[in-house]
This record gives structure tokens, C-alpha cells and sequence, in this order.
């Protein structure tokens, strides 16, 4: 008798003496009744099958095979069988094999990919004077309410990141810089409510802004210098302050320093009778840096408009910060016998009120507060240093060291600052930079700001789409202030006067803040009133935003083409520039990437008509270009024999070829290329990749 358990499955005997499988069957010995199938609990546990041994030979033994719906009991009958178990540890190795295969290839990617680009890398920079862009109420002044209203314009320039001068509470003496209230809005600008919903609006557009901090000094409204002046507590040594002596009824300044704006940097306080010094206006006392107190003032300013949203500062004036303890004259640049009196800021050497020990570190402590609020994915805070050092070693000192973070970069106004224009001077002012630049580092480029004349006053109207070619074409980040992309020039220095300035010396400055050509109507779109607080250049009708975006040849569809290429052309955003020519007219340089065989060559004219024979200067270079862009417009799309290229005065040309032996590994080019962020291209792979 062999017994089979119940709950395995019932089985009935066949004729041929073998187990079928025909589900459970009612047992006859059961007493003749009916089994409820609906409930095991009245099955009975175990029957018997009586197998005669002396059966003939062709019955079978019973056997039990694999079936579908099989209970756990009858699955672990097969499941140590060797055809089961060998096809389950293979299947078992190979899901681990692939998980340990997947694992490795992300870490891979991670290790080989480059670093993205960060947001202030990614896009340029447009720089916005607010008093000047966009008035909202009528008044002639623009406010932050017409940036908001405007913000569709620097999305239409493929602009991601909004730089806004200062527009905290001032007596507005030196047009905004000399803070009353660094924790608010001048009514001029609008209200902090207003701030908000600006902030709210740009964030949601996908774009960042950078606001300006001064902290070198503040206004003499301030409520610290007033407390300062009375002897008040804490703020007693918030500020500089000497004996002042008295001779002939007059006061005798300290020493000899003079301010940036001229005269002497000392001026004598009738209620706390001694001197303080203001390296800028009188109205705008210097802050004592060495007072522990005022650093941490400054910090709770960062933090305060951190907290608001902003997504970084250009420190301004902070070569300032410290001066010597020992108060000792400056050194005249021009030294004789006869005693002659000093006035202006140029004829000393500034070796005690500027950049001293201890600078740096103060600035550092800056760029640690900010990394406090800089941990969440996306929210890196920039740090730009808005000064210009005359040693281009002391400039590059603020992009810290190894270990020690400062600004991302300072603002480099070497473009700006050239005293000629040819094709010399730029290839000087761009390799001073990129050479000096530590390994490693983003450079940065402007053509224009709010202290320079424009391009088209400062080198001639034929030169706008060249300089912006070159600008937007450049390694690093592009910096345009308001109007330049459509060419606007500077006012008649005879339409503006003290009385719009509230203070002589910014006068000069005033022209190239006039404001913004929107359209052809009155006030040139810029304002509904019927005046502004600077006049509108007259030639607005001419150039303003809305006939040049419908003109396919203007400026301003040019300045958009280029930030196209920009974003869009990994050679133009993360590849190597390397210099092949420069003479008095040209100045030529390429744009390549590791790994990719298309290139870009830039043929910038800065001087008079010139042709250029490439091909004799490049080995292996292509017989034939492509003319991606040009400031002509009716080239592009057109071939070009790069044997013969001809340019034309203020001419651009941006040539597109393709091959496999770039530049930046020639002989002949070595030590001529530079690159930020070295990425790699995989052709086969389609990605990015580090060590090439």
C-alpha cells in the first residue's frame, strides 16, 4: 500500500496501473457520502492506493511530473533537481552580474563626466543701471517695477542672469553707492514688497540675478556715522577717525592721502571734532574693517538678502577696505624738490589705502558665508569682485587660492580699459587675462559699464558688432550692460548738469547711463510721463529694440545670433581658444573641443580692410570655410577660400570647418591655447567625458 498525502492532490488509478492528475475526486469508501470540495477541512487526511505487486509487467510505477499551479510541497520536489537548480543560480549570477556591471558604469560616468557648467558660467551677464531701464510710474525714473515689466526682453537675448546695480535707500549723492539703509529699497526704485515680487518673477522665468554691495563705505545719513559721530556705544570706532590739527583757521589733515575723486580724504566733523576718511565722496565715510563689529555687520547684510533670494553679490570697492595703521603719506609718483600741493588721485602711489594684508582674508570670510547658503542643489551663490587692480597679479588675487575661495571671479574690464582699438590692442588685453588667469579658473569679459563711455562714443559706431562678436565668442562669461545690443551711444555731455547727479564728480559718468531705447515713441518708450531724469538720446527714433527686432540685419538679431551660437555650440561655451593672428587690423582665434572635429575660427577686423592668407598660418587648415555669422549679414551661409580671406573695417567673420587635427595639440600653437573646464567629446557615445 503506498499512502499519498490528501493536500497534495488527490489521484485516481488508470487502467494501465499509472497516477493521472485529475484534480480531487470523491473517495467511495467514505461511507457513501458526498464531499463538500469547498472546504478542506472535511477532506480526510491520507488514502490508500493498493498496488498489486504481482500486477503485470506493464503497469508502470506511479510518476509525479511538473504542472502548472503546482503547491509548495511538490515544487520543492523539483526544485533540487540539477536541470532546475543549475538554470536558477545561472539566471540568480547573471541579474548580480548585471546590477555590480550597472553600478560600475554610473560610477564611471560620474568619475569620467566634467563638471557642468555652473548658471554663472552657462549664460552671460546683463547688467542693468535700474534708474535707467524701464520707469513704471510715470515719474522719469525706472524702478524695479519696470525690470519686471521688461523681463521678456532678456529671455529674447538668451540671457539666464540679471545683474542690478544698487538700488538700496541713499541720498543718492554718488548715484546709489553710499548706502543710508543696506536692508532697503529707495522710494525711487519702488518698495521691498516690490523687490519680492521681482524676485518671484525672475525665479520663475528660470533666471538668477546678482545685485551690487558696497561695503566699503556708507552714506552720512547713515544711522551708524550718526551714532558714531555722538560717541554712541559699539559704533564709537565704526568709522575712521583722527585728530584733525588747526593752523591759520583751517584744518590740517592727518596726512597726505587723497580720495578717488580728488582732494583730501579727510574731512573734519563739527560734532565729533575730529577727521574722518572717505576714499570716495565726503558724503560717504569709510567703514573701519578693523573693528571685528563692522565685519560682522557686513555678514548679516550678506545673509539678509541671501535669505531674500538673490543668487549673488559683485562686491564693490573692496580694494578699500583696509588702510595702514600707521597713517604714514603716500608715496608721489613724481618726486622732486620744489614742494608742490597733491590733489589729484593720480599723482600718488596708493600703497597704503589700498590692498592691505589682511584684505583678502576678509574677503574669503565673505565667500564662507555665502557657502552657507549655497548647499542646496542649484542654489550656489555667485561672488563677483567689481574692482580693477592696476597690477593684473594683484587682480588675479582675488580668485583666491588652492584652498581658499574668494570671489568666482573678478570683473575683467581689460576690453574697457584699452587706450586704442587694432587688432594689437585687443589680442594684448585678452591674452593679459587668460596667461595670468590660475589654472583652473572661469575668465569673464565686458565691453561697456556704468563708469565707461560707450562702445559706439568710446571707439566709433562701425566697431559695435565686432566688439560684440568678440564678446560673446570669448572663453567665460560675457558681461552686456543695458543698450549695448542694440548700439546705443552716450548722451551729449552739454544735456546732463550737477542738479541730475546732486553731485559734480558722477556728472562725468552720466551720459552713459541715458535711458533705454525701447521704441520710437516719445521718451523713447522708456517712461509714460513727460520727462525723464536724464534726457533720451535723440537719436532713439533710429535705434531702439522694436525696429531692430524686426530687421533682420540690425544689431540687435545679431547680438541674438551670437548668444545662439554661444549656448548652443559646445566648442563656444567649454572648448579651447587658441591665438593664431593678431596684427594691427585682425585679431584671429579659434574655438575647438577634444574629441570634436568641428571648429570655429573667429576673424575679428578692429583696424582697416585686410586680407589674410589662413591657410599659410594653420597647418593642415581646410581650403574652404563656412561663414557661420557675420557682422555682414549677406555672407552668411557662404564659402570662403581660407587662403584669401577678406575683412573689411569693423568687419567680424565666425568660419565654421571640420577636422581631425585641432589647433591646441600643434607644435606651432603651444602656448597659445587655454581652456576652463576641459571636457572631452565622445562621438560614439554622445557625452561629454574628462580625461581626454
Amino acid at each position: 500500500t503506498v499512502e499519498v498525502e490528501a493536500r497534495s492532490l488527490p489521484m485516481e488509478l488508470s487502467e494501465k496501473g499509472g497516477v493521472e492528475n485529475n484534480g480531487f475526486v470523491q473517495n467511495e469508501d467514505f461511507e457513501g457520502k458526498e464531499m463538500d470540495t469547498s472546504s478542506q477541512e472535511e477532506m480526510p487526511e491520507k488514502f490508500s492506493v493498493v498496488v498489486d505487486p504481482m500486477a503485470p509487467p506493464d503497469v508502470e510505477e506511479t510518476v509525479l511530473k511538473p504542472y502548472a499551479g503546482m503547491p509548495k510541497e511538490v515544487l520543492l520536489q523539483f526544485s533540487s533537481q540539477a536541470r532546475y537548480r543549475v538554470t536558477r543560480e545561472i539566471l540568480f549570477w547573471l541579474i548580480i552580474a548585471g546590477a555590480i556591471a550597472l553600478v560600475c558604469a554610473t560610477i564611471a560616468i560620474i568619475a569620467l563626466s566634467p563638471k557642468c557648467l555652473n548658471w554663472w558660467q552657462a549664460s552671460p551677464i546683463y547688467r542693468i543701471y535700474p534708474r535707467s531701464f524701464k520707469d513704471s510710474d510715470v515719474d522719469g525714473n525706472g524702478d524695479l517695477k519696470g525690470i519686471q515689466e521688461k523681463l521678456d526682453h532678456i529671455t529674447y537675448l538668451n540671457i539666464k542672469t540679471i545683474w542690478i546695480t544698487s538700488f538700496f535707500k541713499s541720498p543718492l549723492k554718488d548715484l546709489g553707492y553710499g548706502a543710508e539703509d543696506f536692508y532697503d529699497i529707495d522710494p525711487i526704485f519702488g518698495s521691498m514688497r516690490d523687490f519680492e515680487n521681482l524676485l518671484a518673477v525672475i525665479h520663475d522665468k528660470g533666471l538668477k540675478v546678482i545685485i551690487d554691495l558696497i561695503p566699503n563705505h556708507t552714506s552720512d545719513k547713515h544711522r551708524w556715522f550718526q551714532l558714531s559721530r555722538n560717541r554712541t556705544g559699539k559704533y564709537t570706532d565704526y568709522y575712521i577717525w583722527q585728530d584733525c590739527m588747526q593752523a591759520a583757521g583751517s584744518v590740517v589733515p592727518p596726512n597726505n592721502w587723497v580720495s578717488v575723486l580728488g582732494g583730501s580724504s579727510w574731512q573734519f566733523d563739527d560734532v565729533r571734532k575730529q577727521c574722518y576718511l572717505h576714499q570716495f565722496g565726503k558724503e560717504q565715510p569709510d567703514l573701519n574693517f578693523r573693528n571685528p563689529a563692522v565685519q560682522r555687520e557686513i555678514h548679516d547684510i550678506i545673509k539678509f538678502w541671501l535669505g531674500k533670494g538673490v543668487d549673488g553679490f559683485s562686491f564693490g570697492a573692496v580694494k578699500f577696505l583696509l588702510e595702514a595703521k600707521h597713517l604714514r603719506d603716500e608715496p608721489p609718483v613724481k618726486r622732486t624738490r620744489v614742494m608742490y600741493i597733491i590733489t589729484a588721485y593720480s599723482q600718488l602711489y596708493h600703497d597704503y589705502t589700498t590692498t592691505q594684508v589682511g584684505l583678502h582674508d576678509i574677503i574669503s570670510s565673505f565667500r564662507q558665508t555665502m557657502n552657507v547658503l549655497s548647499t542646496e542643489p542649484g542654489r550656489y551663490r555667485f561672488m563677483g569682485s567689481d574692482d580693477h587692480e592696476e597690477d593684473i597679479e594683484a587682480t588675479m588675487m582675488y580668485y583666491g587660492k588652492t584652498f581658499i575661495q574668494e570671489a568666482d571671479f573678478p570683473f575683467n574690464y581689460n576690453l574697457i580699459n584699452m587706450k586704442n582699438l587694432s587688432g594689437n590692442s585687443v589680442f594684448e588685453a585678452v591674452n593679459s587675462w587668460m596667461k595670468n588667469m590660475p589654472a583652473g579658473k572661469w575668465p569673464n569679459w565686458a565691453i561697456g559699464s556704468p563708469n565707461a563711455a560707450r562702445i559706439s562714443t568710446r571707439i566709433g559706431k562701425e566697431y559695435v558688432n565686432v566688439m560684440n562678436m568678440l564678446l560673446l565668442t570669448l572663453p567665460g562669461t560675457p558681461v552686456t550692460y543695458y543698450g549695448e545690443e542694440i548700439g546705443m551711444e552716450n548722451i551729449a555731455s552739454g544735456n546732463v548738469s550737477e542738479e541730475h547727479a546732486n553731485s559734480a564728480p558722477v556728472v562725468a559718468t552720466l551720459p552713459q547711463k541715458s535711458p533705454m531705447q525701447w521704441d520710437g515713441r516719445v521718451n523713447a518708450g522708456f517712461t509714460e510721463g513727460n520727462s525723464s531724469w536724464l534726457p533720451v538720446n535723440s537719436n532713439y527714433k533710429s535705434i531702439n529694440v522694436e525696429m531692430q527686432s524686426t530687421c533682420s540685419n540690425s544689431t540687435l538679431s545679431l547680438y541674438r545670433a551670437l548668444t545662439s551660437l554661444r549656448n548652443n555650440e559646445l566648442p563656444m561655451n567649454r572648448g579651447w581658444m587658441c591665438h593664431i593672428w593678431n596684427d594691427s587690423n585682425l585679431f584671429v582665434f579659434v574655438r575647438e573641443l577634444d574629441g570634436l572635429d568641428r571648429v570655429f575660427m573667429m576673424v575679428l577686423n578692429f583696424g582697416q580692410e585686410s586680407t589674410i592668407d589662413m591657410k599659410a598660418i594653420v597647418p593642415n587648415l581646410p581650403s574652404e570655410a563656412v561663414v557661420r555669422l557675420s557682422t555682414h549679414f549677406t555672407k552668411d551661409g557662404k564659402v570662403v577660400n581660407t587662403k584669401r580671406i577678406k575683412t573689411e573695417m569693423g568687419e567680424g567673420l565666425v568660419l565654421e570647418y571640420k577636422t581631425g587635427k585641432p589647433v591646441h595639440i600643434m607644435e606651432a600653437f603651444r602656448g597659445k591655447c587655454y581652456v576652463a573646464e576641459k571636457a572631452c567629446y565622445s562621438k560614439a557615445l554622445n557625452l561629454l567625458y574628462r580625461n581626454c
